[in-house]
């Protein structure tokens, strides 16, 4: 009798897929000085079905290059021989090694932003003409074209849902370790392919953020990538240590880690990066000086990257502050309790210590920032209204803050000038938002009938199996919502509701150039709807969904039709089916209006951009 043949187990799927590539740019390999941190190896989460592209879950490379009329054949990082080595070294003369290093980043940023926000990204197409989105299309991967076009620019663009890298010759006086006149890759800079897919990001979370209402809201934009981009420098173990070693714990000193695109910025004539958080590089003398922190800042900076770097400037702030109190402790053993630590090398052991307070506070500091987006208003961001929505989501999720992250917050935007105009008291209780347990009675019903109508599809955005599924349960709820509002509520319930969401729900509104629809009411959007699942250090959980409703006034203005927009960030707690936060902007507000055509009217770059498709590209040729 044959013996029986043994079922072979499948074995299970690797976990991570590690891929190399630069912690910062080619040029700092370059240095000797810095040539052994600079080159990394990625951990991502193992994509099954990733394709030669790379193309996964998530992205999708596209490596043609207009200029030369080619295209670059796709690296395959599931050749055996490229999962054994961790991919391609990095190589600047190599297309595959690029197509590899932006795929490497673009998942890491992409991976930060759904931990912090406790759900999976979604890309999405918003169709502004349509009232109930029932035409949003669902865009499975986001487009990377590594070499797009010979130019000093990178950007990501909204209308083809995908990230444009240029190339370029550096200019032949270039600063540093640049060689006069060789080509540089921006697709090859760690911290513009994290900044232009947190632009991708962010768009997809906040749609209407592209749209230049207020001096803060493109600022905002180019803030919160610069911000993502340099606090993932301090996911890095070897180059945090490094740097936290030569600065002897010092991480307001100028160093690697404050410093953003530092190839770019000398390729382009530059002695420092592009940006830097911390302090700044003289052009003429090269010599570093620390940026001492003013109360004019904000107000004396309203170019969107000068302004944006103000709030920069005060997240790292922020994180300086909490750094040092939780470094505190160490610095007192290992100085005896006078605090000056002695001249030479810190010991090994120190530094690791460091190192692990610095990667811990970074990661606090940039899930705050992350989190903050979903307590923000659909439209019309100030910075003032970004600080309360750091302060009210880290307020919901982590109720006791021991160590005070959000005094450093707070302290930290006051004084460089951000602060809400609106507000007479500076707290932290006084910059949370108003909560749904401070409405009155006849709103606290209409919420009631509201969520009652809605009590099925609420129920409805628990976990599903892929991103399309979860994309039509979602697509399906702002449907439900817009007909709920557009029809099955009236009377007293729709004008309670309008004081509610500062929006023009009923057909007797005054307020003028809105549009109607069909049944006589303003016509509004129900753009997004966003389940909020996270806990705490606690132990404490957040289950809740965010319910985004804009709404349009069409204006002419210099040749151009402009929208000035309303709208509410509706926070219902998906347990007990209550209103959380209605976070508004009034349609109907005389103020804001007045404020919206002080800024708009006389200021062409404002209207040229207002009325592009493509506000990053354009945002970016003024860097």
């Amino acid at each position: 009798m044959p013996a029986k043949k043994k079922k072979l187990l499948a074995l299970p799927l690797p976990q991570w897929r590690r891929l190399r590539g630069y912690a910062f740019d080619p040029g700092l390999s370059q240095q000797f000085a810095t040539a052994e941190i600079n080159e990394i190896v990625f951990r991502l989460p193992w994509d099954p079905d990733l394709r030669p592209g790379p193309v996964g879950e998530y992205i999708e490379v596209i490596d043609h290059d207009p200029a030369s009329g080619c295209f670059y054949d796709p690296v395959d990082l599931n050749d055996p021989s490229l999962i054994a080595s961790d991919g391609l070294l990095p190589d600047e003369g190599n297309p595959k090694f690029h197509q590899q290093f932006v795929y490497a980043v673009a998942m890491t940023t992409i991976g930060n932003f759904e931990r912090a926000l406790g759900r999976r990204v979604i890309w999405s197409r918003y169709n502004e003409k349509e009232a109930t989105n029932e035409r949003d299309e669902f865009i499975h991967r986001l487009r990377i074209y590594p070499h797009a076009f010979r130019g000093a620019n990178a950007y990501y663009s909204p209308e083809k849902r995908a990230l444009l890298f240029g190339y370029f010759p550096a200019v032949a006086v270039a600063k540093g370790a640049q060689l006069p006149g060789g080509i540089v890759f921006t697709c090859l800079s760690h911290d513009i392919i994290a900044h232009e897919t947190t632009h991708a990001l962010l768009d997809t979370i906040l749609p209407k953020y592209l749209q230049a209402t207020n001096p803060d809201v493109l600022a905002f934009h180019e803030a919160l990538a610069d911000i993502v981009a340099l606090f993932q420098h301090f996911t890095f173990p070897a180059v945090l240590r490094h740097q936290i070693s030569k600065t002897r714990g010092d991480l307001a000193s100028q160093s690697l880690l404050g410093e953003l695109a530092q190839q770019f910025g000398q390729a382009t004539g530059l002695y420092g990066g592009l940006r830097d958080a911390i302090g700044k590089l003289d052009d003429a003398t090269g010599a570093w000086k620390p940026r001492v922190p003013d109360p004019s800042d904000y107000e004396s900076s309203p170019e969107p990257h000068a302004r944006g770097a103000v709030l920069v400037a005060a997240v790292f702030d922020a994180f300086l502050a909490i750094y040092r109190s939780r470094i505190a402790d160490l610095i007192r053993i290992a100085t005896g309790g006078s605090g000056v630590l002695p001249a030479g090398a810190l010991p090994p052991d120190l530094v690791n210590r460091l190192t692990q307070e610095a990667s811990k506070t970074a990661e606090h500091i940039l899930g705050m920032c992350i989190r903050a987006l979903d307590y923000c208003p659909p439209v019309d961001l100030t910075f003032g209204d970004y600080l309360r929505a750091i302060i009210t989501a880290d307020m919901d999720l982590v109720p006791e803050d021991t160590r005070h992250y959000r005094v450093a917050v707070i302290e930290a935007f006051r004084k460089r000038g951000i602060y809400p105009r609106q507000l007479r008291t500076f707290s932290e209780n006084s910059l949370r938002w108003a909560t749904g347990s401070e409405l009155d009675l006849s709103a606290v019903e209409a919420i009631q009938y509201l969520t009652e109508q809605l009590r099925p599809v609420l129920k409805s955005t628990e976990f599903r199996p892929t991103r399309f599924e979860t994309f039509q349960t979602w697509r399906t709820f702002q449907i439900k919502v817009h007909g709920i509002l557009s029809g099955k509520i009236d009377g007293q319930r729709l004008g309670n509701l309008e004081k509610i969401t500062g929006l023009a729900l009923s057909s007797a509104s005054k307020i003028s150039n809105l549009r109607k629809g069909s049944n006589g009411r303003p016509s509004f959007q129900v753009h997004a709807v966003r389940p909020v699942r996270r806990r705490g250090p606690d132990g404490g959980e957040v289950n809740q969904v965010v319910l985004a409703i804009t709404q349009r006034r069409i204006l002419k203005i210099g040749g151009h039709e402009l929208s000035f927009t309303g709208g509410a960030s509706l926070i219902l707690d998906l347990d007990t089916l209550e209103l959380r936060y209605a976070i508004i902007k009034p349609i109907g507000s005389a103020e804001r209006f007045k404020v919206f055509m002080d800024w708009i009217t006389g200021n062409p770059t404002v209207i040229a951009l207002a009325g592009s498709e493509e506000a990053i590209a354009r945002l970016h040729l003024h860097t």
